[in-house]
Formats: C-alpha cells, structure tokens, sequence
C-alpha cells in the first residue's frame, strides 16, 4: 500500500518512521530542501509532557488584557485586522472554562505521556542521537500567586501518575546550580522529573536517515499544489510534477494544513501562532542551564543543547507573516540575560522565528478526516516534538486498522462537531 505523508518536519517525520515499520511504501513530500526546516528547525528543545497544558485556562482573558500592556509579554497580537484570528480567538475564549481545561489538559497529557514513552523505545530501538538529556523541566514562579496557582496542575498532574516536586528557592538551587546567584527572584518551582531535552533539528536528521533505511522516499521541493478527492475517496495529491497518486494520504503541515484541507471541505481551527527563539554559546557553564528551565511570567523556555543555550518564546498572532524585528526577541534575550547572563554573550545570539500550529483547545488533531484515505496528525502547537512520536505511532495503528496504544477518539476532527 502506498501511502503519501504531506510534510517533513518533526511531526510528518515520525508518521513515516511509524508507517514505514508496519511495512506500508511511504513517500514523504515537502516544499523545502530538507528536513525540519521550518517549525520544528530551532524550537526549545523540550520533550515536555508534564507541561503539556491548554493555553486556555480560567483567568486567562483578564490576564492577555494584562500581558498586552507589557514590555516583556508573552503574548502579542498585531493589529492588522484578521476574521481568521478573531475567530480562532473566539473559539479559544470558549475554551477557558475549568471543565474544558480539565478535559483538554488531561486529554493532552494522556497523548505526551504516550509519545514520551515511544521516544525512549525509539532511542532503543535505532540508538538515535540528538544532545538528548533526561533532566526534566523546572518551571519557574517569581511571585507567590503563580505557586499556589500551580496546585491546579498538581492535581491533575496527581491523578494521571505524573513525577513531579514542588521545590523552595533554596531546592531550585541545588536543581539547577546556574541559578544560585539570582535564587532570591524566585518564590518556588515545580519540577517535572520525567521531561526531556534535544535537539529537534538533529533528531529529525538522524531519523531522516532511519527511515530511507526502512525504504521511505523523500521528494523535496516540491510544492504541494492541492489533494485530489473524487466520490468521498482519496485519489492522490497534486504537485508541481502533476497528479501522483496514493492509496492513502496523511496530511502533516502544521500551520499550512487547514487551507489545503478547506479546499475539501474539511474545516481544522488551526491557527498560526508565531513564536521565537534564540541560540547561544555557553561561556561560562558555572551559570549555564543543565536541562530546561521555564519562567512562568514570560512563558519562556531555557534549554541547555550541549555546549549552547537555547531560549524560546513569545505567542504572537499575526498570521503567516515571519519577519524577525529585533523587538519581538527583546522578551527571550531579557529572559536569557535575567536567569543566566554570566554563562554567555547574547552578542553572540542567532535568532530564529517559526509558525506553530494552534487549536483552540490545545489538542492536536490526529485521525481519519470524513474523506476516504484522507488522515490528519497536524494542530501540534507548542508541543510538536513533544507528541511526535505518540501522535506518529496514533496514526500509524488507525491507518493500519490497528488497535491504538491510547483512547484516540477525542483527537480526531469530530470532536469539534459535537
């Protein structure tokens, strides 16, 4: 059987690791020259399933009004108008309700503790190298309302069997020694044991390989042009080479994916939400990261890759546009100099910008689309690398007729018709 995955990034990438193994003929297509060239190219480095959450949440209405008048926020939203944006806004005002942020953060965290686990049979498997490291995720609060905001998430948490430690400043320290020189900022941290770090873009390389070992054709360069559907059914997709036709076609495209997918009549509230990040070398590893830290009041991410530090952040909503203006990375490097400002020179710092694909309840959409052959593992958000390899081995069962490893009947696109 021949099956055709739309999109080589992190999320496509593994969707043909796990097609290629159950023995299907998988082609891989994409615009760009390579893989992970776009989203998942310098993300923060995180495999994070216990901070796997819903941006929408109770409080947060009032707290966007408040972030939008900040210097160092973690949201922007441009001011061109947009109905695509107002109305994914909308959907996700709708969202923040404490049952919907139960439903969804157990639902997400259900799927990031599945892919966590096939990552580490991945890493048995093929012995996959990516500056991978098993420290966890320290989140960091600055004020005494984000600690007793953060026993919310330590229920759930609690229920769902996740390790995690509430720390005092003095226990943040010992976790992370870099930041003993700037402890007294910090009221408390909650650290989650089980979370992981690497390099998205050398994971994908690596993987690349595996799977053109496992038979998978990748043609790059190749502009995906629109799906060919005739009588409900998949015929094939249609490039700037012409109609190739599929028995089965599974679309990955992130941001890209709900336009290619409007054209059949197949409506995703994906969103592009734009993010930024930066690398830099360490200088001085005594006030360098050893794995990831989060600060709470900027939403921002710190990860150690090796021997450079990679700080990523800032939801910005201004559609498909990717310029890179010095004042949306003043929040990440004003971070990065806040926390560890003696372990390196941000002059030295390469910036980098990419389009993540939100949903409005935080939630990936992952199975079949109401289009015969027609799949969908797209709608990742912050947490792409973080559900690849659960949401790649999903799809995987569901297009095989396989018995899936989690409950996946609330990740596909019906949950938005009910």
């Amino acid at each position: 059987m021949r099956i055709c995955v739309l999109g080589a990034g992190v999320v496509g990438l593994t969707s043909a690791y796990y097609l290629a193994k159950k023995g299907y003929q998988v082609t891989v297509v994409d615009r760009q020259a390579g893989v992970a060239l776009e989203t998942s190219f310098a993300n923060a480095g995180q495999i994070s399933p216990g901070y796997s959450a819903p941006w929408a949440a109770p409080g947060v209405p009032l707290k966007a009004v408040k972030w939008l008048m900040q210097k160092h926020a973690p949201l922007r939203i441009s001011a061109e108008p947009e109905l695509k944006k107002i109305e994914w806004m909308i959907k996700m005002l709708g969202q923040c309700t404490n049952g919907a942020y139960n439903t969804n953060k157990s639902r997400m965290m259900m799927l990031a503790e599945y892919s966590r686990d096939q990552f580490i049979e991945l890493r048995k498997d093929i012995g996959i190298q990516y500056q991978d490291g098993q420290g966890g995720t320290l989140q960091l609060f600055r004020k005494a309302e984000q600690v007793d905001a953060a026993e919310k998430d330590i229920k759930v948490l609690k229920a769902l069997g996740v390790p995690h430690e509430l720390l005092t400043p003095e226990q943040i320290a010992q976790v992370e020694p870099g930041l003993s020189s700037v402890i007294d900022k910090f009221q408390g941290g909650l650290r989650l044991t089980g979370d992981e770090t690497g390099d998205c873009y050398l994971f994908c390389q690596s993987l690349k390989k595996t799977c053109e070992e496992l038979g998978v054709v990748f043609q790059f360069n190749s502009d995906i042009k629109s799906l060919s559907v005739k009588s409900n059914k998949i015929e094939g997709v249609v490039t700037q080479l012409g109609l190739q036709e599929f028995d089965k076609v599974l679309v990955c495209l992130g941001s890209y994916s709900k336009e290619l997918l409007k054209a059949c009549d197949i409506d995703i509230p994906v969103y592009p939400v734009k993010g930024y990040s930066l690398t830099v070398p360490i200088s001085d590893t005594n006030y360098a990261p050893i794995s990831t830290v989060m600060d709470e009041t900027y939403k921002v991410a710190v990860t150690r890759l090796g021997d450079r530090i990679r700080s990523a952040g800032t939801a910005e909503l201004a559609g498909y546009n990717l310029d890179l203006p010095k004042s949306r990375t003043e929040t990440i490097s004003h971070v990065v100099g806040d926390l560890f400002g003696q372990g390196c020179d941000l002059a030295e710092a390469e910036y980098w910008t990419g389009l993540r694909p939100m949903t409005p309840d935080g939630t990936p959409v992952v199975g079949a689309s109401g289009i015969g052959g027609l799949y969908l593992n797209t709608g990742h958000g912050t947490l792409g690398w973080t559900m690849s390899c659960g949401s790649a081995a999903v799809i995987a069962d569901i297009i095989a007729g396989d018995k899936t490893g989690i409950d996946s009947q609330d990740l596909s696109v019906e949950r938005y018709k009910k």
